[in-house]
């Protein structure tokens, strides 16, 4: 079955001159200029030239065009004039509104929602990527039949029948997407399975797991390659990861432990890639620690370190999951607000500022991290035989050895280890 996705992508011209467009209704937490700079900057992604950007001040939203029949007319002629064939709203509108603003102003209209899908459409590298977009894009099209699937507008007309013959075509097309949502939902499913399998053999051998959060392009990427030593994709573009990465790292006190980088976080993400994204984020909810990486350089820092505690409130993160903040991007900081950011950041117990790019803080952050999971490790005395060479590797690997010391044909170790541990070590010794 070809989509409506599939076929508006054909239409999705790389290098298409497009307008974004801000309906301002003066309640948005963040300032009109920046968050036409990060919409514009979502078009650009995905190879799309903004030639224009304008905010209108719309005090009452209108049901057919959601801007004024004012405004539409003067983004009609900024259309015409930069001979544009995108217009990019920063809002999400509705199957009326978008099929209402393509006809007034004569040029392909998308919305937020349609953009952020559209740049993920593209990223998906896995298999289970694609799944999960596929299924987004399907949640998001089943309800734009009449604009989207341009083959059912032919077959619509009157013959005495309610709706025309048309509608026949299209309750069907609306029954093939329903199965194929099903079916998607049914193989991530068992992703998410077998994603749960990984999880309990990591929680039994078990090495804690850290999950690097954060809005997109906070340089959570860049962050993970230098931890890691890992060449995952780390580029000043918005999304430029969307599938989960896992290494193993050594930490002081931790012989091994989990690392996973995540998709970047947006403000309105749309709620069908958030459903969609579940198998994948449930790395993040399982997680024994967050490290929320913010650009701290951003002007919308903080709201964009609220939009992304909202979504790990969404996907169910335990407020009682430890959080670590690396406030990154500090060489972008200069004057005040580097020395600002740098006493802010001493004087807290959960931030570090740090920038991945350089290295600065870096090896500060691991030490803070380190202390954080081991925060809860106790001190044990553990008397080994002299012989047993695999026991005292296995106290190194899992514990932080303090001391020991021969007797005889004892070896007795002071070792500082989870108490989970310990117990286990003890088990193995039965």
């Amino acid at each position: 079955m070809t989509t409506g996705f599939e076929r508006d992508r054909d239409d999705f011209a790389r290098g298409a001159r497009a307008i974004v467009v801000l309906p301002d209704q003066g309640n948005a937490s963040r300032d009109a200029d920046a968050r036409l700079a990060e919409t514009a900057g979502l078009a650009m992604a995905i190879g799309v030239e903004v030639v224009e950007k304008i905010a209108f001040r719309v005090r009452a939203p209108k049901p057919a065009t959601l801007i004024g029949s004012g405004q539409v007319e003067q983004l009609a002629a900024q259309v015409r004039m930069e001979e544009a064939g995108l217009v990019v709203f920063d809002a999400a509108l509705t199957p009326v509104q978008q099929r209402n603003l393509e006809t007034a102003l004569e040029a392909k209209v998308i919305d937020r929602t349609g953009l952020i899908l559209e740049i993920f459409g593209e990223r998906a590298a896995t298999a289970e990527g694609r799944l999960q977009v596929e299924l987004a894009h399907l949640d998001y099209q089943s309800g734009r039949l009449v604009r989207s699937w341009t083959h059912l507008e032919r077959q619509r007309g009157g013959f005495g029948f309610l709706g025309g013959p048309g509608e026949t075509q299209i309750e069907a097309d609306r029954r093939l997407i329903r199965d194929r949502m099903a079916r998607l939902r049914k193989e991530l499913g068992q992703v998410s399975r077998t994603r749960g399998l990984h999880r309990d053999r990591r929680q039994r051998a078990p090495w804690p797991v850290i999950a690097l959060v954060g809005y997109t392009n906070a340089g959570k990427s860049t962050l993970f390659n230098r931890l890691t030593g890992a060449d995952v994709m780390a580029e000043d573009l918005l999304f430029a990861t969307l599938d989960p990465t896992l290494r193993q790292i050594s930490l002081p006190g931790i012989d091994k432990a989990i690392l996973s980088d995540t998709v970047g976080f947006v403000s309105d993400l749309p709620t069908q890639l958030v459903a969609a994204f579940k198998a994948t984020l449930e790395e993040v909810v399982s997680a024994d620690l967050l490290i929320h990486v913010r650009d701290i350089a951003h002007p919308d820092s903080e709201a964009q370190r609220a939009d992304v505690e909202a979504v790990l409130s969404e996907i169910g993160v335990s407020d009682t999951t430890p959080r670590f903040e690396a406030w990154n991007k500090i060489d972008l900081l200069g004057g005040d607000s580097r020395e600002g950011a740098l006493a802010e950041a001493e004087r807290r117990d959960d931030v570090v500022a740090i920038s991945a790019m350089s290295g600065e803080g870096v090896d500060d952050l691991i030490r803070q991290v380190a202390a954080k999971l081991t925060a809860s490790h106790r001190r044990f005395t553990i008397t080994l035989d002299a012989a047993d060479g695999a026991g005292a590797a296995w106290l190194h690997q899992h514990g932080e050895v303090l001391s020991q010391q021969v007797e005889g044909d004892s070896a007795i170790y002071d070792v500082r280890m989870a108490a989970r541990d310990h117990e286990r070590f003890e088990t193995r010794r039965v």
